[in-house]
């Protein structure tokens, strides 16, 4: 399997520089790349974890176990900080919302930058791992040789705390929302990954928060509007919930 990396893209070489640490442990191994032209020959792996018809539980456990493996992971280099992506998610809200027509509610927008503020705040490298970064369903590739079962692909790339890594699968949820209670959905959820992980629910809410909201930014600049709403729809639930009271 071969990846190209679009010029312009990870001018710091994070992605191969996590590869090459991991040498296949809870990423795909990498067997050869070219640091100039940023390109990287990866193991073939097995299908996508979203095709495998799995309920969401079960690819949540899938993709924990495989989180577990991938945060022993130790790349050399300067890498961004879990401070520094909160700031980042915080500014695409700030900028963007206003010109979007506030696509969610004022208080969710508040809580959102709320949740920002903490962890920044709360960042700390002595409790922080490397984090994937986008690690959802169709990052997650069936792989014999794991322990787990899967390996990841396309590291975004983080030093931060383990809950930066959680908000990803709680902010994945298709039509799931339109036919369920959307609080009691966050919550289980939420619980779920909690108890997989060891990683405390308060963390794991404001990384999802801002991933929601800052993703949902995202996806409705780009005309996704569809996709956009799901995670307003579900940031909304949240916070009118008392989540983050």
């Amino acid at each position: 399997m071969v990846k190209i990396v679009i010029p312009g893209f990870d001018a710091t070489r994070q992605e191969m520089r996590i590869l090459a640490a991991a040498a296949g442990r809870g990423y795909a191994r990498l067997l050869r790349a070219d640091e100039t032209e940023n390109v990287l020959l990866l193991e073939r792996l097995g299908p996508q974890l979203f095709a495998l018809g799995l309920s969401n539980d079960a690819q949540i456990a899938h993709i924990c176990a495989t989180l577990a493996e991938a945060w022993q992971v130790r790349p050399e280099g300067v890498f961004v900080t879990g401070a520094e992506k909160a700031d980042e998610l915080a500014a695409m809200i700030r900028d963007d919302w206003p010109g979007l027509g506030e696509p969610c509610a004022m208080a969710t927008y508040d809580a959102a930058l709320a949740a920002a503020a903490r962890r920044r705040q709360a960042f700390d490298p002595a409790h922080a791992a490397f984090a994937h970064g986008d690690a959802h369903a169709w990052n997650t590739l069936q792989a014999a040789e794991s322990p787990t079962g899967f390996k990841f692909v396309d590291p975004d790339g983080a030093f931060a705390e383990r809950a930066f890594d959680l908000a990803i699968p709680m902010r994945e949820w298709g039509q799931e929302i339109f036919t369920a209670d959307r609080l009691a959905l966050g919550r289980q959820r939420c619980e779920l990954l909690a108890r997989l992980t060891g990683v405390g629910t308060a963390p794991i809410w404001d990384w999802s928060l801002l991933q929601c909201v800052s993703n949902s930014v995202s996806l409705q600049k780009l005309g996704l509007t569809a996709s956009a709403r799901v995670g307003f729809a579900m940031a909304d639930a949240w916070v009118a919930g008392g989540v983050f009271d």
